[in-house]
């Protein structure tokens, strides 16, 4: 699933391609793709307006249209936007069509079928599902050690799980919760609650240096992760853990171990994290 790193990235490639474009027609080949209207409705709402912007949200898309109108869109598993020139023929995970102004068309391909639309209002945007008790960004700005503090001492949940929980901090994913738990010497395993304030600030500090580092690296390719341009992403190439089942650790030297937490594959180090008492 892209995580934020994917999903700014994304984001930032929609700006340069569509921001400005207006909407001529849409085509929908996987109705449960668009949420909440049938698929003329869904046209009939977006003909003749304009794409303003394109903001994100933890790992959500928001699409602002002229005239009040968020299209909320979560690429879930696999969903990617990509443009070509108008009239080309759509490929078979293609599932919906944009077709925009001055020769381009914009398509949503999702092999999984996973993804969702859902067109609203710009005031309840906010309120779709997912949204509605999203926690901060992981930013200097947005995340403060007193939240996580306060957020973390509440919770006897697994470190690992907590993290993945979008409630808490947005837009984290397997791939950054390995990554910046081995960073931290903090064992998945661990509750949230017997974190220290020190092991929350080194946490909080490794959390947004990495969401910043792979963003600037346009996020990573995994599996099937491509930009709005088609390319992969190139934050792969500095994964400390994640992905390195088996190989030395880069702190201690240890084979790095895998396991399952939450019913995730969890790459971790067990002489560098070591779960608390």
């Amino acid at each position: 699933m892209p995580e934020l790193p994917e999903v700014e990235t994304v984001r930032r490639g929609l700006t340069r391609l569509v921001v400005g474009r207006k909407v001529l027609g849409t085509e929908v080949r996987w109705e449960k793709t668009i949420s909440g209207m049938a698929p003329e409705e869904f046209d009939a709402e977006l003909v003749g307006r304009t794409i303003e912007k394109v903001d994100r949200r933890g790992k959500y898309l928001l699409f602002r249209f002229s005239g009040g109108l968020t299209m909320v869109s979560h690429l879930r598993m696999e969903g990617a936007y990509y443009t070509v020139p108008a009239g080309t023929e759509p490929g078979k995970h293609d599932l919906v069509t944009f077709h925009l102004d001055e020769g381009i068309d914009l398509f949503y391909r999702d092999t999984r079928k996973f993804g969702r639309m859902n067109l609203v209002p710009d005031a309840d945007a906010l309120q779709v599902a997912g949204l509605a008790k999203i926690g901060p960004e992981p930013t200097e700005k947005d995340l403060s050690l007193a939240y996580m503090v306060s957020e973390f001492g509440k919770s006897r949940m697994h470190v690992k799980p907590f993290l993945l929980d979008q409630s808490h901090i947005a837009g984290l994913g397997n791939i950054y919760v390995d990554e910046t738990l081995w960073q931290s010497q903090i064992h998945p395993l661990t509750a949230a609650n017997k974190l220290t304030e020190d092991e929350l600030a080194r946490l909080r500090e490794n959390i947004i240096h990495e969401i910043t580092r792979a963003t600037e690296h346009h996020g990573t390719t995994v599996h099937s992760f491509t930009t709005a341009f088609g390319e992969a992403g190139e934050f792969q190439n500095e994964l400390q853990v994640y992905g390195r089942v088996g190989e030395p650790c880069l702190r201690c030297g240890h084979p790095l171990e895998k396991m399952k937490v939450a019913q995730r594959g969890t790459t971790y180090c067990p002489v560098c994290q070591v779960v608390k008492d």
